[in-house]
């Protein structure tokens, strides 16, 4: 990734221990991040940045009675089709139609290589993740 353009990844989960382990590891792989802890606040993100978004990082499951994931990444995909996508879940498995073309399924919990290695499968080429940072313990 560029240094005159650092893209920005979108992480939609409810658990903010979660939403904040998945900014790091994507701040790690040279992104800045936007966070969302529901359906609706990952929208209002989208609609106002979608130019400047290069990934979704999104939960399925959301706070009762919203959307979920699987709504969030199909109405991504639906608008902003430039923006990449990793749903992930320790709960629910995908069916057939709940991911959009493209969208890669990520299973919780997650490690920084194993989101490492789907951005490698999900983003093209001339915008693959810098190698990962390690910190020290």
């Amino acid at each position: 990734m560029s240094d005159d353009y650092t893209p920005y990844a979108l992480v939609a989960d409810d658990d903010p221990l979660i939403r904040m382990d998945a900014s790091d590891i994507l701040q790690d792989a040279g992104f800045r991040v936007h966070e969302a802890a529901n359906y609706g606040q990952a929208m209002a993100i989208l609609v106002a940045a979608y130019d400047s978004i290069q990934l979704l990082f999104t939960d399925v499951q959301m706070p009762p009675g919203e959307k979920n994931g699987f709504d969030l990444a199909q109405q991504c995909s639906q608008n902003w089709p430039h923006i990449n996508i990793l749903v992930a879940s320790g709960m629910i498995e995908p069916e057939a139609d709940d991911l959009p073309d493209g969208a890669v399924f990520v299973r919780k919990p997650f490690s920084a290589d194993v989101v490492y290695d789907h951005l490698q499968k999900v983003l093209p080429d001339g915008a693959k993740p810098e190698p990962l940072k390690r910190r020290s313990a």
